[in-house]
């Protein structure tokens, strides 16, 4: 079912993700894929997470559709130019899949490909506008399609980005494109996320709070040094070191529950990014209440 429906009715949507393997060997996606079926209404397949060459997420997509999970389409413009973008959609959308996730993507050379060239011949904004207009039955010559699509179309914001000023003007943008829904790239800090929420409810849109496993006090201060538009908070970094490593998977999941329901109320749902740590999703959902 598409995302929009379940928002439309007032459900707090529970998104998860899976990564496809790098080869051919599905049987680990497809484990971590049933893992989740129960508990979450979609599950994110990334594209080539990291810039590192993985299966394709429209076959994976496809795989986890024909097992009557919902995917999440993710696409992104670092790799394809604008053909193969919207042939993508059309394939996609021929296989019955209903939701992407349109981003711009890491680049090149943050991966192990290094001889890789970027194409990003469109941008998020202008692959959302694509799709939509794709949705509305013409390519974006203006050649009318013999058969359209009808894609839920989500967008990605960060809502800890400094300043945030420009994120919720990228954020308009989308919306203005066709984004229909939001995943935002991880909440540690639900204050400064609330004070978030509060200009981002003038779009209209849904948003889902993005929730990372915290793995150790040294990812934290990765993240921190490196990812742009996240902060973990000097108590949580602190919570982290002080757990003895045999006890970590227990306290990631207590943070991350204790954060989804400081969020919960303010948001439209959660997006959980549990990179490797699947089987620790239906225990941070238990905890949160969900």
């Amino acid at each position: 079912m598409k995302l929009a429906d379940l928002f439309a009715r007032g459900k707090f949507v529970i998104t998860s993700e899976v990564a496809p393997p790098k080869g051919t060997d599905l049987s680990e996606m497809i484990e971590n894929a049933e893992l989740l079926r129960s508990r979450v209404d979609a599950i994110n397949i990334t594209d080539q997470q990291s810039s590192v060459m993985r299966l394709g997420s429209l076959v994976a997509s496809q795989q986890l559709k024909g097992r009557e999970i919902e995917p999440v389409f993710q696409m992104t413009c670092r790799d394809r130019n604008r053909i193969a973008l919207q042939s993508d959609l059309l394939s996609a959308w021929a296989v019955g899949i209903e939701n992407v996730l349109c981003l711009t993507g890491d680049h090149v050379c943050l991966g192990d490909a290094l001889g890789a060239k970027p194409v990003f011949d469109l941008d998020s904004v202008s692959l959302l506008a694509a799709a939509r207009g794709l949705n509305a039955g013409a390519d974006m010559e203006g050649n009318e399609l013999a058969g359209k699509t009808d894609f839920c179309l989500g967008a990605v914001v960060t809502p800890g980005a400094d300043p945030v000023e420009l994120q919720l003007l990228k954020m308009g943008k989308k919306v203005e494109a066709g984004a229909a829904f939001f995943q935002t790239q991880a909440v540690f800090d639900a204050e400064a996320f609330g004070w978030f929420m509060e200009r981002a409810r003038a779009f209209g849109v849904p948003v889902m709070a993005g929730i990372i496993l915290l793995k150790s006090a040294g990812m934290a201060r990765f993240m921190n040094a490196n990812i742009a538009g996240v902060h973990v908070p000097q108590l949580l970094v602190d919570e982290m070191a002080a757990t003895a490593k045999e006890d970590r998977p227990a306290k990631s999941v207590e943070i991350a529950a204790r954060i989804v329901r400081e969020v919960k109320e303010i948001c439209q749902g959660v997006h959980i990014m549990p990179l490797g740590w699947e089987k620790q999703v239906p225990a941070i959902l238990n905890a949160a209440g969900l």
